[in-house]
């Protein structure tokens, strides 16, 4: 059966439902503006949904007060000046002009580097620059997994980086398959390794229950300072979508 998608209101919250073939219902709240989604089996009626975002009110609207307060970029330009943000770390964007291969790197003064071809346009600046994080990410990310499979004595089949809109990572535990957001090039490494550590967990564990919690709690006891650490980095520009 293909996923239904409808908006219904709840205590003045705009939700938004979409109905999957799923056994268990899912509330969640994303950014950057605090968007509610509830993701429900076919058979659960809007009147449930209602119940069930009733009774998490209280977290719903901490969650939307603490991304109304979470900095946000200005619509990137990509021009020399603009600030940019890589593992954690803020740099100036240096544009230059080359004739040769067109290149990203990060100089010790403090700059990003972005050497682009004569009148190249801005789509194609902003391509350049995500392939580069893509590729540094990657190189960050393949001793990581290596590192936890080991701790963990589970393994990973596949893991991927893509631009995503409203998770910073995601995984299929039946065939045991990563997704990290391309975002993550942009936060520090720890926050990374956390988002990683959290998607691999579900293995283990699917429901963010007491269960995962004493996991995250064995493997990473600084989890919650990693998670508030990345929630404190400004959003990206994008307008970000459901």
């Amino acid at each position: 059966m293909k996923a239904s998608n409808h908006q219904i209101w709840v205590s003045g919250i705009d939700v938004q439902v979409v109905r999957k073939d799923i056994k268990n219902l899912h509330l969640a709240v994303y950014p950057p503006n605090g968007q509610v989604r509830v993701a429900a089996p076919y058979h659960v009626n809007d009147e449930n949904v209602r119940l069930a975002v009733v009774s998490k009110l209280g977290w719903i609207k901490r969650q939307q007060k603490d991304f109304n307060k979470q900095a946000r970029q200005t619509d990137r330009q990509f021009i020399s000046g603009e600030c940019h943000y890589f593992f954690g770390k803020q740099y100036r964007l240096e544009v230059c002009e080359t004739l040769g291969k067109q290149s990203v790197s990060v100089k010790r003064s403090g700059r990003l580097r972005l050497k682009v071809r004569l009148n190249v346009i801005t789509s194609s600046k902003e391509k350049l620059l995500n392939d580069w994080y893509r590729q540094q990410l990657k190189s960050e990310i393949e001793p990581l997994v290596e590192k936890w499979e080991a701790i963990l004595g589970d393994k990973v089949a596949a893991w991927r980086v893509r631009k995503m809109k409203t998770k910073w990572g995601s995984c299929n535990i039946e065939q045991r398959r990563i997704l990290l957001n391309l975002e993550l090039a942009k936060k520090p490494l720890e926050c990374l390794e956390y988002i990683l550590l959290h998607e691999m967990l579900h293995f283990t564990e699917r429901k963010h229950n007491e269960r995962f919690k004493v996991l995250c709690d064995q493997h990473m006891p600084d989890w919650r300072a990693r998670r508030a650490l990345l929630n404190s980095m400004p959003l990206g520009h994008e307008t970000w979508s459901y």
